[in-house]
C-alpha cells in the first residue's frame, strides 16, 4: 500500500544563514571575475625569496591603485572647476583626502619591516624607485608641483610620459581655483592667470589679497571659501604621506642613496619644504 501523504518539504532556511548565498556561477559573473582577481593577483611577484618583499611589493601596489583613484577625482573635479561649478568638485576632493589617508597609513604597515629585512631584497629590484610612479608624478603635477626634470624617468614610455607633459603645460587645481576668483570679480593678476604653466608659481601678494578678501567674507564667498579649505586639507594630507614616506625611508636604510638615484632621505626632507597653494597658508597670518 503506497504512501498517499504529501511530500515533506525542507523548512525554508534562516534568512540569515550563508544557505541562501548564490552557489551556482557556471552563467554568472562572480566577484572574483568582476574584479579580476587572478590578473590582480598574478601581477604580485616578488623576484627574490625575503619573506618582506611580499609585504614591500603589496604596500605599493595597494598605493598605486589609491594614486589611481586620486588621479581619476583629481581629473573629474578639475573639469568642472574649470567649467565654473564649485558643488560637486567638493565631494571629489573630500574623497581625495580619505584615500590620501589610507595611502598615509600604508606606511604604517611597512614600516613593520626592519632594515635587516629590507636588505634581504633590496639589491635585488636594482634602480626601481617609486620616484619612477608614474601616477604618484600625475597627483604632483596636478596639484601644481611642477618640475619639467621630475618626467625625465618616464622619457622611454610615452603613453606614460606624454600625459604628464600635457598636464604639467595645463592649469593645476589651484590654477582653476584662482580662475574662478578672478570669474568672481576678485582681481588675480593677469601674469598669474596666463603664467607658464610648466613652471613653478611664485607668491603673488594680489593673490594673497583675494583670499583675504574671501576670508574675511565667508558668507557672501561660501563655496570658494568652503573650496580653499577643502584644498588646505589635500595638501594637509599630501604633506603627512610624504613626512610617513620620509620617516619610514630613514628607518629603514637611514641616509643611503636611493636606489633611484635621489639622495634618498636627504631628498624626501627637501621636499618637504614644497608649498602647494601658499597663498592659502599665508592668509592664516594675514587674517
Amino acid at each position: 500500500m503506497s504512501d498517499s501523504r504529501p511530500p515533506v518539504i525542507p523548512a525554508d532556511p534562516d534568512p540569515n544563514s550563508a544557505e541562501r548565498a548564490y552557489g551556482d556561477f557556471s552563467r554568472a559573473l562572480s566577484y572574483v571575475e568582476y574584479l579580476q582577481i587572478d590578473t590582480l593577483l598574478s601581477a604580485h611577484q616578488p623576484v627574490t625569496q625575503a619573506h618582506d618583499e611580499h609585504l614591500f611589493v603589496s604596500v605599493h601596489h595597494v598605493s598605486e591603485v589609491w594614486m589611481s583613484l586620486v588621479v581619476r577625482e583629481l581629473t573629474a573635479a578639475m573639469t568642472l572647476l574649470a567649467a565654473g561649478v564649485t558643488d560637486a568638485p567638493l565631494k571629489m576632493l573630500s574623497r581625495v583626502v580619505k584615500a590620501q589617508q589610507q595611502m598615509t597609513n600604508a606606511w604604517d604597515v611597512l614600516k613593520t619591516m626592519t632594515p635587516a629585512d629590507y636588505l634581504q631584497f633590496r639589491d635585488a629590484f636594482g634602480r626601481a624607485s617609486g620616484f619612477q610612479s608614474a601616477q604618484y608624478r600625475m597627483v604632483e603635477v596636478l596639484l601644481g608641483n611642477r618640475d619639467p626634470a621630475l618626467l625625465r624617468p618616464h622619457a622611454h614610455r610615452t603613453d606614460l610620459h606624454d600625459p604628464l607633459q600635457a598636464a604639467l603645460a595645463a592649469p593645476s587645481v589651484y590654477d582653476l581655483t584662482l580662475q574662478l576668483l578672478a570669474a568672481r570679480g576678485l582681481f588675480v593678476p593677469t601674469e598669474v592667470l596666463q603664467r607658464d604653466f610648466s613652471q613653478k608659481p611664485v607668491e603673488n601678494a594680489d593673490v594673497l589679497a583675494a583670499w583675504l578678501t574671501v576670508y574675511r567674507n565667508p558668507e557672501q564667498y561660501w563655496d570658494l571659501y568652503e573650496l580653499a579649505e577643502k584644498l588646505l586639507d589635500v595638501e594637509d594630507n599630501f604633506r603627512a604621506w610624504r613626512f610617513n614616506h620620509l620617516t619610514t625611508v630613514e628607518r629603514t636604510i637611514g641616509f643611503k642613496t636611493g636606489s633611484g638615484g635621489t639622495s634618498g632621505a636627504g631628498y624626501l626632507r627637501k621636499a618637504l619644504e614644497i608649498v602647494l597653494f601658499p597663498e592659502l597658508w599665508q592668509v592664516r597670518t594675514s587674517l
